[in-house]
């Protein structure tokens, strides 16, 4: 992978070798892209506390999330369309994240399926789900996530319309893509995207094709997911969710303290402070701000995550330092994945483990567990 010292590199060569279209779609938030933007800007304005003439030998980043042990507090986010970065993406994805020792998260839009995931790992994986009317069809994807042995249900709450981004309304965006001229000329000056496309017949939303009930081709796939979506979910839909499912559940969506406080009566395993990464409300504060606002509102009751802006180990670990107990990138891991495949994601996650494991010692402390808001020196967001 060269010299990729940061996620900015990463993303700098994933921009030359995914089609336009699909780098603009991981690339993207809604409207103005105001929220996408502070995301990430946030992170910045939180100052660290120096910390010299301590011992910083035997340092550790192991930890848990939902009582599932992890080599570092970070997840892999659930993403739409990754193996449209690079052929087979979400395969190589989660093949990245369990050598690395983190938990992959299946989104329900991929192009590989839960089957293909489970083909090629060994260790369980998560399994996010968008609820669609089709209420037979969800349950078939909550059963099929069991079979697999997916060792947790994310639960994306922020969904029941779609944000408006204009990057993807301009580029035409379909999975697989159009043939029209400027698709192919977008194609064709990717080389190596397309030969390895052309090696695999995972191109289109695996998790949908042949199990949604008259979902056989793209032309009833693209109809489909056009009603699908449900405005009407609420907060009673969770509890039948949960009881279908059975086993850890997390609900990611939650931006406001009194929608935190709601999730705690629906007996889930853990939340996750998100707001699609900046994707559906523009001019919604970003994750990291409502952070500290969330967790006073819930204090130990349920386990805190958080999703959104991060792009560095030192951004996961002012989150934990804030109160979250495990973290999400999505866009990083997206970058590896356009630049290098299974390696790209390989060199994302060691980037953020090798920055998240410098900047505890140099705050002085040797294991993640022990950090807290005494690493912070300036936190505009307190509560």
């Amino acid at each position: 992978m060269g010299a990729n010292l940061e996620i900015a590199d990463l993303k700098k060569l994933a921009r030359r070798r995914v089609p336009k279209m699909f780098f603009d779609y991981a690339d993207s938030g809604a409207w103005t892209e105001g929220t996408y933007r502070a995301n990430e800007t946030d992170f910045s304005r939180i100052k660290l506390r120096q910390r010299i003439l301590v011992d910083m030998t035997n340092r550790t980043l192991a930890s848990e999330m939902i009582g599932q042990p992890v080599s570092m507090p970070v997840a892999l986010s659930p993403t739409g369309l990754t193996g449209m970065q690079h052929a087979d993406g979400e395969m190589l994805a989660a093949q990245a994240a369990e050598e690395a020792g983190v938990p992959f998260t299946l989104s329900t839009m991929s192009i590989c399926s839960i089957e293909d995931v489970a083909s090629v790992t060994t260790k369980p994986f998560w399994f996010q789900l968008y609820v669609m009317k089709d209420r037979d069809f969800v349950i078939n994807l909550i059963d099929r996530a069991k079979a697999a042995k997916c060792s947790a249900l994310v639960l994306t709450l922020d969904l029941q319309i779609l944000g408006q981004r204009h990057k993807d309304i301009r580029n035409g965006l379909s999975a697989p893509p159009k043939f029209t001229p400027k698709h192919i000329w977008q194609m064709a000056t990717r080389p190596g995207w397309c030969l390895k496309m052309l090696g695999t017949q995972r191109r289109t939303f695996r998790n949908i094709v042949g199990h949604a009930k008259s979902v056989t081709d793209l032309s009833s796939l693209s109809a489909w997911t056009a009603e699908q979506f449900d405005p009407k979910l609420s907060w009673n839909d969770v509890a039948w969710i949960k009881e279908r499912w059975g086993g850890p559940l997390i609900l990611k969506g939650i931006l406001d303290p009194e929608d935190a406080r709601m999730a705690l009566s629906t007996g889930a395993d853990a939340i996750i402070v998100s707001n699609h990464g900046g994707r559906q409300l523009d001019g919604a504060h970003s994750s990291i701000a409502m952070l500290p606002r969330i967790v006073d509102a819930v204090g130990d009751k349920i386990e805190v995550h958080m999703d959104g802006g991060i792009r560095s180990g030192q951004d996961v670990l002012k989150a934990v330092a804030l109160g979250a107990k495990g973290t999400y990138i999505g866009r990083p891991f997206l970058y590896g994945l356009g630049a290098g495949g299974r390696q790209g994601v390989t060199t994302a996650l060691e980037i953020i483990r090798k920055e998240m494991d410098i900047t505890m010692a140099l705050c002085g402390k040797r294991d993640i567990k022990t950090i807290d808001g005494s690493i912070i020196a300036e936190n505009p967001f307190a509560v």
